[in-house]
């Protein structure tokens, strides 16, 4: 499976989101670190779901980078987040 389809599929699950829009960026970093061939190694991630409405920026950060599992974001070289309530 596409690391971008695991990706929605735990945020969905997890979050039940309003708006969840997941951009590969990795073309735009070729050349730099972190980059893999194939793509999938840079992620901008817009995330709108109520759960989120009472936590700080710090805990939705970790919420999702908990939701997605620590052997997910290990194959992540980036992952840019913007997540509100």
């Amino acid at each position: 499976m596409p690391v971008s389809a695991e990706i929605e599929t735990r945020l969905r699950a997890a979050f039940s989101p309003e708006r969840l829009e997941i951009v590969d960026e990795s073309e735009a970093h070729r050349g730099h670190a972190g980059y893999r061939e194939g793509g999938e190694s840079h992620f901008r991630i817009t995330l709108r779901a109520p759960a989120f409405a009472p936590m700080s920026r710090v805990e939705r950060h970790r919420a999702v980078h908990a939701a997605l599992g620590p052997e997910l974001v290990g194959r992540i070289h980036a992952l840019a987040l913007d997540v509100s309530g």
